[in-house]
């Protein structure tokens, strides 16, 4: 099985193409935004024609947040826009296309976990241009179209929650980190074999969530990691979301029912406190060659 991963040198494109590579019977080709470019026509079909893909996982996306507020337009080109094209070409070709989504497409307002047809409504730009990008491979390849929300991810590559809070406990005595927002951190290689296992599955078309598992506030998070470096915890401090106003409106709450994805037979990501774990050690072996 040949398997196109789009974003291959992002965070978890990175994890994608590590993890793949593994796998018996599976060719990977996971090209970075300057050698497939997803929001040119003439880029993608190039990939189809030279790597033949029976498999595309778009990993690909705009993710600045706040920016994208006043960037609408050039986050709707790579959220949306390319989306469209690569299930334009998927469809020619027959081809199935994986595409990685996020909690954001939610209102943030819930109390229990969002199922996969709970109402959407968006509240920033991001998440507006992420579910564009949702409703047209829904569209476009109804039968060969999959639609993977996910949310807090993290990895050993790029930058991050989990990175910022680690740098931020050598440089300070302490760290103030909201309590008021709650969610499910996903570890972006425990995603990536979760996507793997999607890819090689005969699991149906359509939406589908894949987090960690368990949820935690982003203090709640950031004490784990303290506790991770072998540093105080209560150095962490609780404070609100408005007392750290941003541009972008974050979701209070983001966690995502993964009873569709355990329902088609896939295995649930692992609990989010011992994902942790594992991808400190991760992220130190990273550091140590100079990732």
């Amino acid at each position: 099985m040949k398997v196109l991963v789009t974003g291959g040198k992002g965070q978890l494109g990175s994890d994608l193409n590590a993890i793949l590579r593994t796998v018996d019977g599976v060719e990977v080709h996971a090209p970075g935004s300057t050698e497939l470019d997803i929001t040119d026509s003439l880029s993608i079909t190039a990939a189809f024609r030279q790597f033949a893909p029976d498999v595309v996982i778009n990993a690909a996306a705009y993710t600045a947040v706040d920016a994208a507020e006043t960037e609408e337009e050039a986050a709707y080109r790579v959220n949306a826009a390319g989306p469209a094209l690569l299930a334009t070409a998927a469809a020619r070709s027959g081809t199935r296309l994986i595409h990685v989504s996020t909690d954001y497409v939610f209102a943030g307002d819930a109390s229990a976990p969002y199922e996969v047809d709970a109402p959407t409504a968006p509240r920033s730009a991001y998440g507006r241009t992420k579910l564009a990008g949702e409703q047209a491979v829904r569209e476009l390849l109804p039968a060969l179209g999959y639609v993977v929300r996910t949310a807090w991810v993290y990895g050993a590559s790029g930058s991050n929650f989990v990175k910022t809070m680690a740098r931020l406990e050598k440089e300070r005595e302490t760290v103030s980190v909201v309590d008021d927002q709650r969610g499910s951190p996903t570890w972006s290689a425990d995603l990536a074999i979760g996507l793997a296992e999607l890819a090689r599955s005969d699991a149906p078309a359509g939406i589908y969530h894949a987090t960690g598992g368990g949820e935690v506030s982003w203090y709640g998070f950031a004490r784990a990691i303290f506790e991770e470096l072998g540093a105080d915890p209560d150095r962490v401090l609780p404070t609100t979301t408005e007392a750290f106003p941003r541009p972008a409106p974050r979701p209070t709450y983001s966690v995502l029912s993964n009873a569709g994805w355990v329902a088609a037979g896939l295995s649930p990501l692992a609990p989010w406190r011992e994902a942790l774990a594992s991808a400190m050690e991760a992220i130190r072996a990273a550091e140590a060659l100079g990732a």
